[in-house]
């Protein structure tokens, strides 16, 4: 094979790799759960992670309605920063690849919720119980649209 065809075969094969990779990362992994949601396929590991932040999301929404109640906008600020957007950052690239778009939209846009949710403290008690509520409603959309399984 002469450089010119290896050259070519190359970019074929990169071009190939770049399209199954974006393609995976639109699509993730999923199948059809037996109650009509969408189940993502992890391994537990990663299963495990992802409702562990679940969790983390779960956890804040009580200490925030908490603060609120107390009047304690800085605990408000703090617990909403915790979980917001800077969290995202610790999520594996590999698992990443494995959630459909929609989902990561979701969750993108949930921590960026809890941002809001933080801003809204400067406003005070009402505005972040309001903020919380709308926030709340993506959680919901996503626990009736999804649920995870494992590949094991």
């Amino acid at each position: 094979m002469n450089t010119k065809m290896l050259s070519i075969l190359a970019i074929l094969l990169w071009v190939a790799t770049a399209a199954f990779v974006g393609f995976r990362f639109m699509t993730g992994t999923t199948v059809e759960a037996t109650d009509g949601r969408e189940a993502i396929v992890l391994e537990a590991a990663e299963r495990d992670f992802i409702l562990t932040e679940m969790r983390g999301f779960l956890v804040g929404v009580q200490e925030i309605i908490s603060a609120a109640n107390d009047g304690d906008m800085d605990e408000v600020k703090k617990t909403a920063h915790r979980i917001g957007s800077a969290e995202v950052e610790g999520v594996p690239p590999e698992t990443m690849l494995k959630l459909p778009m929609a989902f990561k939209q979701l969750g993108m846009s949930t921590h960026a919720g809890f941002d809001d949710v933080g801003l809204a403290a400067e406003i005070g008690p009402d505005a972040v119980l309001q903020a919380l509520e709308e926030n709340m409603s993506k959680c919901i959309a996503c626990h009736e649209t999804y649920r995870f399984t494992t590949s094991e």
